[in-house]
Formats: structure tokens, C-alpha cells, sequence
């Protein structure tokens, strides 16, 4: 029992760390000399555009990315409440109960990654060719490796919600 506690421990730590680094790394669409995520746009490694500094009429549809920043940290935020409630679960239940607070949490985590990503995904090509000033040097390029994890961290928090809903507490 005890290894089975110690990987559901990990495997919800590395979601966890995976969730942190597609939302703050700047790698959500990448080519040889940009890269663009959900906060900024880096032409170089020194000459970068803050997303949010930018008025309404030189960034259109910011709401569209707003609601990716928004569900992005919400599924980290739920992430690690769903951590810390299992925590005080693992102590706290009675024998025989099942993880339901933290399976549901998470599961709300995955649901917020999923939302984040999918909306990213429909809506990037529309964005950058509605932000040319912005996304100038970005046309030609492909989904960078925070895109990439975003949607493995979708996998791992609905895999780990899943494993909360089965797990039993036993002696």
C-alpha cells in the first residue's frame, strides 16, 4: 500500500510541475529566432512584448487569451489544493473511505487544462493573423513544448483523478 501511495504522490507532482511549466514557459508556439506563449511575444532573447501591456487596438480578441491565462491558473491553483486536500485526507479519513474531495478537484484541474488548450489550439492561427503587428516574425512556426506538455498535464491530472476515485484508504 505504501508504494501505491508513493506513486499516486509522484505521479500527482509531476502533473503538478508539468502544469507550472506550460503556463509560465514562453513555448507555446516556437520557430527559429520567436517564441510566443499565453503572456508575451520574443522576437529574440532580449526584445519581448508583454501581451497584456498592449491596448485593445493593437491586440485583438485579447479576451480569447485571457480565458487561456485564466483556466491555465485555475488548473494549477486546483492542482495543489487537490494536493494538500489528499494530504489532510490521507490522515484524516476513516478507514475504507475513498478520495472523493480530491478526485473531484482534480478532475476540475483537468477539465481547466483541457478548456485552456482546446482553446488555444482552435483559436492561435485566428490570433496571430488578427495580431500581425505582434505576430509579425511568427506566421511560420510550430506548437512549442509548453503546448506539448499542457495537454500531457491534461492526461496525468485526469489519469490521477481517476486514481483518487478508485483509492480506497486501508491500513
Amino acid at each position: 500500500m505504501l508504494a501505491v501511495l508513493a506513486f499516486i504522490i509522484i505521479f500527482h507532482i509531476v502533473a503538478l510541475v508539468l502544469l507550472f511549466i506550460s503556463a509560465i514557459d514562453n513555448a507555446w508556439w516556437v520557430g527559429e529566432d520567436f517564441s510566443a506563449d499565453i503572456w508575451r511575444v520574443c522576437t529574440n532573447s532580449t526584445n519581448c512584448t508583454e501581451i497584456s501591456d498592449l491596448s485593445d487596438s493593437e491586440y485583438v480578441d485579447y479576451s480569447i487569451m485571457q480565458a487561456v491565462q485564466a483556466t491555465m491558473i485555475l488548473s494549477t491553483i486546483l492542482c495543489c489544493i487537490s494536493f494538500l486536500i489528499f494530504l489532510l485526507q490521507l490522515f484524516r479519513l476513516k478507514q475504507g473511505e475513498r478520495f472523493i474531495l480530491t478526485a473531484i478537484i482534480q478532475l476540475m484541474s483537468c477539465l481547466c487544462v483541457m478548456i485552456g488548450a482546446s482553446i488555444y489550439t482552435d483559436r492561435r492561427q485566428d490570433l496571430h493573423q488578427q495580431n500581425f503587428a505582434v505576430y509579425y516574425l511568427t506566421q511560420e512556426g510550430s506548437y512549442g513544448y509548453s503546448f506539448i506538455l499542457a495537454w500531457v498535464s491534461f492526461s496525468f491530472t485526469f489519469i490521477s483523478g481517476l486514481m483518487y476515485l478508485i483509492l480506497r484508504k486501508r491500513k
